[in-house]
């Protein structure tokens, strides 16, 4: 049986304030977009393993057992000890380290591609339930449509939202950037425009008050990223931002647009409608 995990941008991202626990409580909006990995589970014929995991594709670091498509699947595994062995093929194209949650992705569609196949008649709660404990962003992902995220990006609230019509130009670069960085000059602060009420306007409005907390820390250590930013507005996007903590950057457009490949070489750049 086989999944397509799809990846995730985020419009707009508040950091609102910070938590007793070290944490920080954000509003954002989460955005299915169609770059996908691909997840194919079959059972294993051999009793003497729990699982076998090959990935291929975009390289990911560590080590087998603390991929969070092993953690789903020994977190059901546990509730469903009867589930057979499996043998785990993923193909990585969501780059890593993205800001386009596409480990969390993996997770969720794993749990939906187990509940399938092994026909444990989980509910949509339940799933959600389940992804929520491998990763804030992860249950967004088990129902896959726009919402307003807030908390530490764990709490959802559905909105009404389509780009359909649009197109997504998605670049990035060959640049990591840790959380540290991404805090380095953040003060938590409520939004002057609440993202609720931005969503409802023209995209064409959205440049002059939807806004990514983020980006200042970043395009301050990493000029480049914020280039790529300018470089979409030169080509005529009507909103561009960086996703999540980055160091992915988008652009929405209105018409698809020619030789993205070429001016941003070098970089991972993908050209995608939205749906």
């Amino acid at each position: 049986m086989i999944t397509y995990p799809n990846a995730k941008i985020n419009l707009g991202l508040n950091i609102v304030e910070k938590r007793p626990d070290g944490y920080h409580n954000l509003e954002t909006v989460f955005y299915p977009i169609n770059l996908q990995d691909a997840l194919e589970v079959t059972k294993l014929d051999s009793k003497d393993e729990e699982y076998k995991l090959k990935v291929s594709g975009v390289p990911i670091e560590g080590e087998p057992e603390n991929n969070l498509v092993v953690k789903a699947y020994r977190l059901l595994k546990k509730d469903y000890p009867d589930m057979a062995p499996i043998d785990i093929h993923m193909y990585k194209h969501i780059p890593t380290g993205a800001g386009l949650g596409g480990g969390s992705a993996d997770a969720a569609f794993m749990i939906k591609l187990l509940n399938k196949k092994f026909e444990l008649n989980l509910s949509t709660e339940k799933m959600e339930e389940y992804a929520a404990t491998l990763g804030a962003d992860c249950a967004f992902f088990i129902q896959n449509k726009p919402v307003f995220a807030s908390g530490i990006g764990n709490i959802f609230e559905s909105i009404n939202l389509s780009l359909k019509g649009y197109y997504i130009v998605l670049v990035k670069p060959d640049i990591f950037v840790s959380t540290k960085d991404a805090f380095a000059n953040i003060t938590p602060t409520k939004p002057s425009h609440s993202l609720k009420e931005i969503i409802r306007m023209p995209v064409e409005t959205w440049r002059a008050t939807m806004k990514n907390d983020f980006e200042e820390s970043v395009f301050q250590k990493f000029p480049e990223i914020a280039a790529i930013k300018d470089k979409l507005y030169d080509m005529g996007a009507v909103y561009a931002s960086m996703s999540g903590s980055g160091s992915s950057v988008y652009g929405i457009f209105r018409e698809q647009v020619e030789f993205v490949d070429e001016v941003f070489s070098g970089c991972f750049c993908r050209q995608r409608a939205l749906e």
